[in-house]
């Protein structure tokens, strides 16, 4: 199968009867959609388990897609919203901090890594813990932005605000963001400048 056509393209394809295209689809997105999933989720099985169901949910509804955004931000709507339902059913702890236990684990794995990319393990996990300190409407703003790589545009369509409510938004939870940072890791704040 062609990867070098466009999402509207294949999307396309799926719609024309060409089911088999859909796995571009899901090559594609697969990283983005499990990322977006386990910073929901923290369990990482619960999260593979969500990941799926947002690409059966996906491919059922792909009609639905009508192309007026990013094939991506439609794609975030199906994954929070899946994710949000998972929540509710198994009414998990949303702020659930157990990731301690998992950076330890990745910093034990490879003692033979070079320094930097451990170094850049740990600003990694620095950020990614203060980020899970954060309320989760800080948190959700600062992933669409940064981690999934929406513009101010389609993150104010996604949370279903203006654009300028957006900026705000994101400005307030990035300042909140350096707080938590420089509260809980002071030393590797420092240690970065």
């Amino acid at each position: 199968m062609s990867t070098g056509l466009n999402d509207n393209e294949i999307i396309s394809k799926v719609l024309s009867g060409d089911h088999q295209a859909y796995a571009i689809l899901v090559n594609r997105y697969q990283n983005y959609v499990f990322t977006l999933t386990l910073r929901m989720i923290k369990s990482r099985e619960d999260a593979e388990e969500v990941a799926q169901d947002v690409f059966i949910k996906a491919y059922k509804y792909l009609a639905d897609f009508k192309g007026a955004s990013k094939f991506t931000t439609w794609l975030y709507t199906i994954v929070n919203n899946t994710c949000i339902s998972f929540l509710r059913k198994k009414k998990l702890d949303i702020h659930s901090l157990d990731n301690e236990k998992v950076f330890e684990a990745a910093d034990n794995q490879d003692s033979g890594m070079k320094a930097n990319m451990v170094e850049q393990k740990s600003k990694l996990a620095m950020v990614n813990e203060s980020i899970n300190l954060l309320n989760p409407d800080d948190a959700q703003i600062i992933t669409l932005f940064y981690k999934a790589e929406q513009s101010l545009e389609e993150t104010a369509k996604i949370l279903g605000i203006e654009t300028n409510a957006a900026k705000v938004r994101l400005f307030r939870a990035r300042t909140r963001l350096k707080e938590k940072m420089e509260t809980n890791f002071a030393e590797e704040v420092r240690n970065l400048n």
